[in-house]
């Protein structure tokens, strides 16, 4: 117990706030991304605004493609075009690249089935007053689900926590790197359920701010 709080200043502290980064930049970029992916989604789907098949079939091609891959081989086949990007495939930077992009198409198709959810009563009746397909998108569609919104945002902070630690295997960093490499490569157990019991906090702690802010906007 004595090793609790100079390895939390030395290893798990640094560690911690590198996963806190990495998540953070991950969920921002891929749930906005995600975002304007499932708003065009929603636009061109087949029960959408404005159908548009072709488009439609590709994106969702696209995004069903990324999804249905596991993270680790989705990072993996991601190098090339990491490291044309970035200029490294190992690294915080690297990281978020490659989480981004999963973190996008993950929170696309999680946001396309939140506003299909919406009652399409709803949406004829702003039709028929003449709303555009953008103002019932974001004054109808977005505030009737907006609950659900902040459950899949949270869902995804989550997630990415988890992802977060995949990466790590391969030179990602953050508490998932100290669990593999300081604790069960070192034998050191102390320092592997350190990180993990790190990694359940932080979890909770997105949980309980999640479903605070469900609460509130509900």
């Amino acid at each position: 117990m004595d090793q609790i709080i100079p390895l939390w200043s030395k290893l798990i502290g640094p560690a911690t706030l590198e996963t806190i980064t990495i998540v953070s930049f991950t969920a921002l970029i891929g749930c906005t991304i995600g975002f304007l992916l499932a708003m065009l989604l929603i636009l061109w789907g087949p029960n959408g605004l404005t159908y548009n098949k072709k488009l439609y079939n590709l994106f969702n091609t696209i995004l069903n493609l990324i999804r249905s891959m596991p993270l680790l081989i989705l990072i993996i086949a991601l190098i090339p075009v990491t490291r044309a990007v970035i200029g490294s495939i190992i690294g915080m930077k690297a990281t978020i690249f490659t989480l981004s992009i999963a973190c996008s198409a993950f929170t696309a198709k999680m946001f396309e089935g939140n506003f299909l959810s919406v009652n399409k009563q709803v949406i004829e009746a702003a039709r028929s007053y003449g709303a555009t397909d953008l103002q019932i998108f974001f004054k109808v569609i977005v505030r009737q689900c907006l609950p659900q919104l902040i459950n899949s945002v949270t869902l995804t902070v989550i997630t990415y926590i988890a992802g977060s630690t995949i990466a790590s295997s391969i030179g990602g960093g953050g508490l998932g790197a100290v669990a593999i490499t300081y604790g069960y490569q070192s034998f050191n157990q102390f320092i592997l359920y350190y990180a993990v019991v790190v990694l359940i906090i932080l979890v909770n702690i997105v949980q309980f701010i999640g479903d605070l802010i469900y609460r509130k906007v509900k």
